[in-house]
Order: C-alpha cells, then structure tokens, then sequence
C-alpha cells in the first residue's frame, strides 16, 4: 500500500511485491486475486500496519521489538486501545535482545 504506485518486483522463486493505493481491504482483496490460493502477507512501517488492524484484516501478524530508544517516531499502537484482546500473543526473547512476538487472531465466532 503506498501513495506512490509503481512497477511490480518479481523475485525468481514466484515471490511478488506489487505497490498499489486504496483502502487496506481493496488492497487485501487484490492480493488474494493475485495470490491465487497462496499466502498473502503484508509488509509495512506503523501507519500501514495499523490501518489493516484497524480494519480487522490481520490474522497473523510477527512483530520484532528493537530494544533501543531511538527518542522519536511513529507509534503502531495509536488508535489500537484494546487491540490486543483479539490476539493470542507469544513472546520469545532471541540472545541478541531482539523480541519476537507472535500474534495470532482469536475466532470469537
């Protein structure tokens, strides 16, 4: 999702990038078209991610938390109060410091 559309990065083993504008589930309806039955992941800085949380369209998500203070940027959790009761949420530490966390949605159903 990006507002500067531009041509697709195809890699050897059938991977795809396309760079495409419109709401995040026009964007995710076009990448399950174009996924053909395979995995569609979505891959972003906080402002993307959090508009595809904000719309319910995240089944799984791997976060990695840097454990650096960097004094400044853009927050993924602003407007997500309470996000997190809709996920199961593992955390693994790796020996670098680096944290892994996992999450996957709950079915409410």
């Amino acid at each position: 999702m990006t507002h500067y559309p531009h041509e697709t990065i195809e890699f050897a083993n059938g991977t795809s990038f396309h760079f495409v504008s419109g709401s995040p589930r026009e964007i995710l309806d076009r990448a399950y078209e174009a996924a053909d039955g395979g995995d569609v992941r979505i891959g972003g800085g906080p402002s993307m991610v959090r508009q595809f949380l904000q719309a319910g369209l995240v089944d799984f998500m791997h976060l990695v938390i840097v454990p650096i203070t960097i004094g400044h940027g853009v927050s993924l959790w602003d407007g997500l109060d309470g996000v997190e009761s809709g996920f199961a949420v593992e955390s693994v530490t790796s020996p670098s410091g680096l944290v892994h966390q996992f999450w996957n949605k709950i079915d409410h159903e």
